[in-house]
């Protein structure tokens, strides 16, 4: 950046310096009290002391909604963008990536995050603890499975995951009541019932904790251990309607085919709380249009068409 850059333009706002070749945002930045957008894409940032020291703590880390550093060659996303507690848009696109930091949980403004064209292999479950993340981009990615704690993102309204490694979604996603778009193309989604075979049997403790909450076996916290009472409130129900069990840590792991807005069949990941929940599915093992299966899709399939429009082609 040129020198005496914030002495001829104290009340810059916007900046941007995309496309010249840069390959270090100098100290200079760091005396403008107003700007707002940082436009930097497409040049040769990456390298050490790419950005200036201490920018969240500068002026422009308070004043900063804005910022765009796709099409460069940061390798990790850059530890002093994690002290930007106001920015509302970072781009990170296109650029050399293995991986998203959980600090990225700090960005608690964050309504658009770009990281689409990077080589990430995982999302962390601290990606969700953004409350007004409203756009999250992270196609052309190596993306293998999706964190279930992601349906915590109530505001998310677009979700682009396409030209991944994606064979399954979580259950969980079908509480994203306010998403819009979800870009899935690109992925080898599995296109049969695939059931995960291995099962470790409930311990005693499990098999315990199972009867006390079928049977509705009353106690109080005075009866029980506080770690046991914190145990009983861990149960989950088991998703097949026929069932009506529970499950703690011994579940089966189960592949099903969704009917997601009467059009399209997505693989929702599934835990049953026993392999005889899934027995009368095996003949499905081989078409995924059984009449088994549909049976017990059902109510995700009605949760599933809450979603109003889905990119799959």
């Amino acid at each position: 950046l040129p020198a005496g850059l914030s002495q001829w333009f104290p009340a810059l706002e916007v900046l941007d310096v995309s496309g010249t070749g840069l390959a270090v945002l100098g100290e200079e930045l760091l005396a403008l009290p107003r700007l707002h957008t940082l436009l930097a894409k497409n040049n040769r940032l990456g390298g050490p002391g790419s950005l200036p020291k201490g920018l969240g703590q500068a002026p422009p880390g308070r004043s900063l909604r804005v910022l765009n550093l796709s099409g460069n060659r940061f390798a990790e996303v850059p530890p002093a963008l994690l002290g930007l507690r106001g920015l509302q848009s970072l781009s990170l696109g296109g650029n050399r990536l293995h991986g998203i930091p959980p600090d990225i949980q700090e960005l608690r403004s964050l309504e658009f995050l770009y990281l689409g064209g990077n080589f990430i292999t995982s999302i962390p479950p601290e990606l969700a603890n953004l409350p007004s993340l409203s756009y999250l981009v992270l196609c052309d990615n190596k993306i293998q499975s999706i964190p279930p704690q992601l349906a915590q993102l109530h505001s998310l309204r677009s979700l682009s995951l396409h030209n991944n490694l994606l064979t399954y979604l979580p259950r969980e996603i079908l509480n994203l009541v306010h998403l819009e778009e979800l870009s899935l193309r690109g992925n080898p989604l599995v296109v049969r019932f695939v059931r995960d075979l291995t099962y470790n049997p409930p311990s005693l403790q499990e098999l315990a904790g199972r009867t006390v909450k079928t049977r509705n076996v009353p106690y109080a916290p005075s009866d029980l251990p506080e770690n046991l009472v914190r145990y009983l409130s861990l149960a989950s129900n088991c998703p097949n309607p026929k069932c009506g069990g529970v499950y703690f840590d011994s579940c089966v792991r189960q592949i099903k085919f969704v009917d997601f807005c009467g059009k399209y069949r997505l693989p929702l990941m599934h835990y049953l709380c026993s392999p005889e929940c899934s027995s009368p599915c095996s003949s499905a093992s081989q078409s995924s249009t059984s009449q088994s299966e549909s049976d017990s899709e059902d109510e995700a399939s009605v949760a599933a068409r809450r979603m109003q429009k889905v990119l799959l082609g």
